[in-house]
């Protein structure tokens, strides 16, 4: 189920404008760990210390500073800060439509999900047509003092929003310099070959949280006073170049 409501404005496209709200479609359940005095158990409190005091240092005291060089810092004020914040207009400006394939995934981070708030028709007919047409909606929009870049695409019959990373945030593959080697039909074959044998549809459904559930069960065995045995990790060699084609072979056979 879809959070609450967390951001109302417009679609706006050409002279149209659709009135929505904004729900987050990710929903972090993480088991979450208070830092405690080994001695009482007391929560510890975080304070900001002078590290040449060695003093705490209260809220009204301390300053942002942007480091321009080793120990030199430029301080900004709130207010400064605050005239940089974009203006928050409670629209979603799309400026363009791209095909959807067009997106490199690299660049999507985190996703909503954009509820009509009236003008259903009209909310019917940018999906519809989004669906149709196989496009996405580049926009921008202001949340919270802070802009993002998004792509606006459906999901069956909702409008989903994806916030895009910009460029200079995207790391090219072309950066690590790959080695160029050469690959004999016989390898691409047995390559091909297992991944046909474990080619299955997509359901995520099928796969845990593998950690989360380790966790949650020594929570509650420590929980019924049992004793937790320290197992040693078992770790892995990689595969020898020369072993590889193998490798690869042996592991068809199991998932024939």
């Amino acid at each position: 189920m879809a959070g609450g409501t967390i951001w109302k404005g417009f679609i706006r496209f050409g002279d149209t404008n659709l009135p929505v709200k904004l729900h987050t479609a990710i929903r972090e359940e993480r088991i979450q760990f208070h830092l405690l005095h080994k001695r009482d158990h007391v929560k510890l409190r975080q304070q900001m210390i002078c590290a040449y005091e060695k003093k705490p240092v209260p809220t009204e005291a301390q300053a942002r500073g942007f480091e321009v060089e080793e120990g030199k810092y430029i301080i900004v004020d709130p207010e400064e800060l605050d005239q940089t914040a974009p203006e928050s207009t409670r629209v979603i400006e799309v400026h363009e439509f791209v095909r959807t394939e067009q997106i490199d995934p690299l660049f999507l981070d985190r996703a909503y999900y954009l509820e009509p708030d009236s003008h259903l028709k009209g909310y019917n007919a940018l999906v519809g047509a989004l669906e149709e047409m196989d496009a996405a909606g580049i926009c921008t929009w202001a949340m919270r003092k802070r802009g993002y870049l998004g792509a606006l695409q459906t999901d069956g019959r909702i409008l989903r929003l994806n916030t895009l990373r910009y460029t200079d945030e995207v790391i090219s593959a072309k950066s690590l310099d790959l080695e160029k080697m050469s690959l004999s039909e016989k390898e691409l074959k047995v390559g091909s070959d297992l991944i046909d044998q474990l080619t299955a549809p997509f359901e995520p459904q099928k796969f845990e949280n593998e950690h989360q559930k380790k966790l949650q069960d020594l929570i509650e065995k420590k929980a019924r006073g049992e004793k937790i045995a320290v197992l040693r990790p078992r770790r892995l060699k990689p595969t020898a170049p020369d072993k590889l084609l193998q490798a690869l072979e042996a592991s068809l056979k199991k998932v024939a």
